[in-house]
């Protein structure tokens, strides 16, 4: 592990503090790649393919001390002599690793069973994407395979421990977790998921390293997986917590440990009342716009039956996963001719349609740093009718063009910032981004007509009901039904989703409040530079100023469009 103190270039050094920040910044990237591997593989950084992350307790408290150490570096270097992106580095650097630290110390690995983003979900999409661009890469691969035996192992201990401590998951996650796992070990050894790969490369004795993966999944990876079932079905379903108590108030520790996700997630100091207000405030603004657009789709200027038209029409759902696709990549063809309209820069790397049947509902990963695999953009389609045909535009506006893939592919490109810059990711920023450019899409008249445009209301109505829902349950107690009832009441998805979309909240806390938070101080950071410029404001010069530093911390991004933006 490279150690937080290393380098030529800490306090009471002689050196400039300019170099002191660069050298900072180099080192907690480099912390950063070695204790997540996986990470650093899917980005193109392939010294550590041959691990995966060690999710030990040891591991965590060494990641908790070695995080404290780089933000005291980062403190102790002062403003003097510092150009504006060497103190917004220095800044990010000790935001980023006192908040991971803060994040560690909740021992959130002991509650981490989860059917939505679990590692028995996440392996079966990330695997096949790791790229092998050389022998010695595929060949790594083994050995990061017995990593993730170890890492299950790991996990099922961290569960236990939490049963000791009186701090399990909710039973219907562990439930969910269970029947998942059994799931994959009922496949035949060969149909083991982790067996698909990216394309092994030139070179590579492929039966060879086929077989030594096979022996790595039965030997390591499958005996990991049996391991964490046991532990999870005997030892922790037992003591899980009932669907009236899923939120984390329940817990011992749980306010606490709360607010401390809250403060990651939406990189502000908002509490969860006054999130929880934010959201119900949303949802009453939004009604107007279901009664306008509502009146001239469907003759209808009830928001609820405007909403339940949406929901209940089954003519009005996907039915395959080809037609999501395909919705999506003509929704991207709209936006890649009006880009350059609101974008003074585009990024390099493209952005792709894939259709999966595991994880959340749509996500997107950036591209590799050396070009081996563009943005893609990720929507699940399982089952397709999930999906209402008025949806699809907003949500590839913000999964891809102009939304994720604007703002990451940038940033892997800022090949003048630090590497650290180009690679993390503040949720507030990225997903107040997503959301953000739902709304842009519209100002970019990309929406085919107004019932795509009561699609960009439904995704708002379900953002604005996760701070109501999430800060429901982990905060005033709401039970599982409760946040599902508040849910389906106000928002257009269909029963199913919104019972997913519960269950991802309950067992991720915090996490999807980052998005509305995030989309709101965008809309106040633009609306401020658009009154302080008058005539002279220039969206694109104002969406160079939101991308063109990497994803940022609310508060700092505030300070770097006030600077630029005088």
């Amino acid at each position: 592990m490279t150690d937080a103190t290393s380098g030529t270039t800490g306090a009471g050094s002689a050196t400039s503090g300019g170099e002191a920040v660069r050298q900072l910044a180099e080192d907690f990237d480099a912390w950063q790649m070695t204790t997540n591997p996986t990470w650093a593989h899917m980005i193109g950084d392939y010294r550590h393919a041959g691990r995966y992350e060690d999710a030990s307790r040891a591991a965590e408290d060494e990641q908790v001390a070695a995080a404290r150490e780089f933000a005291q570096r980062a403190r102790a270097i002062p403003d003097e002599g510092l150009e504006l992106q060497d103190r917004i580095t220095r800044d990010m650097v000790g935001f980023d690793a006192d908040s991971q630290a803060d994040v560690a110390a909740t021992r959130m690995a002991e509650l981490s069973a989860n059917p939505v983003f679990g590692i028995q979900s996440d392996l079966q999409v990330t695997v096949p994407m790791l790229a092998l661009p050389t022998v010695e890469v595929a060949e790594a691969m083994v050995d990061k395979y017995r990593g993730i035996g170890r890492h299950l192992h790991d996990l099922a201990q961290r569960h236990r421990e939490g049963v000791a401590d009186g701090r399990t998951p909710a039973a219907f996650a562990v439930e969910g977790v269970v029947e998942q796992v059994d799931q994959w070990l009922a496949l035949p050894l060969e149909d083991d998921p982790l067996l698909v790969t990216a394309t092994a490369p030139e070179g590579l004795d492929t039966d060879a390293w086929r077989a030594a993966l096979r022996e790595a999944v039965e030997q390591d990876v499958r005996p990991g997986l049996a391991r964490y079932r046991d532990v999870l079905r005997d030892e922790v379903a037992p003591h899980a917590r009932d669907d009236e108590h899923v939120g984390l108030v329940h817990l011992p520790d749980g306010p606490a440990t709360y607010a401390t996700l809250l403060a990651h997630h939406t990189t502000t100091s908002l509490s969860a009342q006054e999130i929880h207000d934010i959201g119900l405030a949303q949802i009453e603004a939004l009604d107007e716009e279901y009664r306008q657009l509502g009146g001239e789709v469907f003759g209808l200027e009830d928001p609820a039956a405007v909403r339940e038209r949406l929901r209940a029409d089954p003519d009005g759902r996907h039915t395959s996963s080809e037609d999501i696709v395909a919705a999506s990549e003509a929704a991207f063809a709209k936006a890649r001719e009006a880009m350059p309209q609101w974008f003074d820069r585009l990024p390099q790397a493209d952005c792709v349609v894939q259709a999966t049947e595991h994880g959340a509902a749509a996500y997107y990963y950036p591209p590799a740093d050396d070009g081996s695999r563009p943005g893609t953009f990720f929507v699940n389609t399982s089952p397709p009718s999930r999906w209402g045909r008025h949806e699809i535009e907003a949500l590839a506006y913000h999964e891809g063009i102009p939304g994720h893939h604007l703002q990451l592919a940038i940033a892997v490109e800022l090949t003048d910032l630090p590497d650290y810059r180009r690679h993390v990711v503040f949720n507030a920023y990225a997903e107040g981004w997503g959301l953000y450019t739902e709304r842009l899409s519209d100002e970019m008249g990309l929406y085919s007509g107004p019932l795509e445009r009561l699609g960009m209301l439904t995704m708002d109505s379900m953002r604005a009901c996760r701070l109501v829902v999430d800060t429901g349950m982990h905060a005033l107690g709401w039970s599982r039904q409760q946040a599902v009832d508040y849910m389906a009441g106000h928002c257009a998805m269909a029963l199913e989703g919104v019972r997913a979309e519960i269950d991802r909240y309950a067992t991720y806390p915090a996490q999807a409040c980052s998005y509305m938070v995030g989309r709101l101080e965008l809309l106040r950071i633009r609306r401020e530079a658009q009154q302080r410029q008058g005539d002279a404001f220039d969206i694109r010069q104002f969406h160079n100023a939101v991308l063109d530093s990497g994803s940022l911390p609310l508060a700092v991004l505030d300070t770097v469009v006030q600077i630029r933006l005088p």
